[in-house]
């Protein structure tokens, strides 16, 4: 029991290292993409950037809105957190507590829980700016995870486990993503939309919304939100190279991790890259995209894939 607490709290102390650093990461592409320096100012050229910023918002004085729901109001950035860490619980290390059988019928089931500390987050914060941001952050969470669930089917279909592991120890031959390459690009953009990042970020639209859903939120409830975005999208890009890229299991296991972490740095460097290149889309295109495009595309992928196993099996 002791050594499942101490190697959880090890791995989480890992993840807020791992988001920390990232912003480091994703500051300083964005920077020299736009060609400029970016943090250089703090240190050995901004290493310690990241826990000045932490430092920053850990001893600011946090606002109370006077016309807030104050339970919800302190509950959500708490529970956009506990989340993050959820999902962390998926992934394969020696340090994890425990192997899910089930792991990605569990990662559906807490990914799908994100709206509500979003709706919590703009509801209580008793703001219109505020409430217009969640509700335009919830209609894009819900409308992508569509996409994205059924997407996640094509793997199962073709492994038949709901094992993170046994998908990861499936593709020793050839990678999910080489069998199906539309569906992965199709799950990589929904992945883009579902973490609210550029260019899908309309729950931050700073010419309308100034900051969506956490506007009202500052010192250590921001840094809470902030930390729970950030992990996701190191999460999803965990997830992403054990799914279609073929994990780092079927090297030798000193290799292992090293390689599914060089998978899982270039994801995450995809969700740097596409943020500096493309501008914000249009809402109404948002929609389209998902509803008319990766919709049909994903049901009648599956279709094929479905009738294919049938007549497999």
């Amino acid at each position: 029991m002791y050594i499942s607490i101490i190697s959880g709290l090890f791995t989480y102390i890992c993840v807020l290292l791992a988001v920390a650093f990232f912003t480091l990461f994703e500051r300083k592409g964005l920077s020299y993409m736009q060609l400029r320096k970016g943090p250089n100012k703090v240190g050995l050229m901004g290493v310690p950037q990241p826990i000045t910023d932490a430092m920053k918002l850990l001893t600011k004085e946090m606002v109370n809105p006077v016309m807030a729901n104050w339970l919800p109001y302190y509950i959500a950035p708490i529970f956009s957190l506990v989340l993050a860490f959820l999902l962390w619980q998926l992934y394969p290390s020696m340090c994890a507590c425990s192997y899910f059988k089930w792991g990605i019928l569990f990662f559906l089931c807490v990914s799908g829980m994100n709206v509500y500390a979003t709706l919590m987050a703009g509801w209580s914060s008793n703001s219109k700016y505020a409430l217009l941001g969640s509700l335009r952050a919830i209609a894009q969470t819900i409308s992508y995870e569509i996409s994205m669930a059924l997407v996640l089917l094509f793997p199962l279909f073709l492994i038949g486990s709901f094992s993170f592991i046994e998908v990861e120890e499936a593709q020793q031959l050839v990678w999910m993503s080489l069998l199906m390459l539309p569906m992965s690009i199709i799950w990589f953009v929904s992945c883009v939309a579902e973490t609210n990042r550029a260019p899908f970020d309309f729950a931050e639209g700073e010419s309308e919304l100034v900051s969506g859903f956490n506007i009202e939120y500052g010192g250590a409830a921001f840094a809470a939100i902030f930390l729970a975005e950030y992990a996701n999208i190191l999460i999803m890009s965990v997830i992403t190279s054990l799914l279609f890229l073929g994990g780092g299991h079927y090297f030798f296991s000193y290799y292992s991790h090293v390689v599914l972490m060089s998978k899982v740095l270039f994801l995450a460097f995809l969700f740097v890259w596409v943020r500096g290149s493309y501008p914000r889309f249009r809402y109404d295109l948002l929609m389209s995209l998902t509803w008319k495009s990766f919709l049909p595309a994903s049901l009648s992928m599956l279709l094929v894939i479905g009738m294919a196993s049938c007549f497999y099996f």
